[in-house]
């Protein structure tokens, strides 16, 4: 790996839009496609965005939330754009906003919003670290400021389980 793998890098740099058509085989029992698909590709999107940031393999340890906002139908062309919202020592999260695009009328929905976070590792696949993130608008810098409150609530919620296990016990 070169030598400048740490130097800081920007959101920007880490940035992936993925777009994909939706067909029959992505549809399930109630007529829409199947949130498993949507699932898999919003994956898809942040591990490349973690990817590029960390240059190199990035395994997903967590999702904090997948929103669907609204169903996907077959025929809607899905725009995923995912970036790196903030990172730390191993660690990142990315953020993935899905859009499915009407080809025909050209309306656009805002159908679902993820955060999820990967851990870049080595050819062994230990954890190693990941570059520091430059932020360069008022909007990544919001972004990174809820990255860090919803890594707070996760490490906040594993305690409170951990402690609630250790009362059982």
């Amino acid at each position: 790996m070169a030598d400048d793998h740490l130097a800081p890098k920007t959101v920007a740099e880490s940035r992936v839009e993925l777009t994909q058509l939706m067909e029959a085989t992505d549809v399930n029992i109630a007529g829409s496609v199947h949130g498993g698909v949507v699932m898999r590709l919003v994956d898809t999107a942040a591990g490349l965005a973690a990817a590029r940031h960390a240059r190199g393999l990035a395994v997903t340890v967590a999702i904090d939330e997948l929103r669907f906002r609204e169903p996907v139908h077959i025929g809607d062309l899905l725009v995923l754009r995912a970036t790196v919202n903030d990172v730390g020592t191993t660690s990142m999260e990315c953020g993935v906003r899905v859009e499915a695009h009407d080809v025909v009328t050209g309306t656009m929905r805002h159908v679902n919003t993820a955060y999820l976070v990967f851990v870049a590792v080595d050819d062994d696949g230990r954890p190693r670290p990941v570059p520091p993130l430059v932020t360069e608008t008022e909007q990544e810098r919001r972004r990174q400021r809820e990255a860090k409150l919803r890594r707070q609530a996760r490490l906040a919620h594993e305690e409170a389980v951990k402690a609630a296990r250790a009362d059982e016990g």
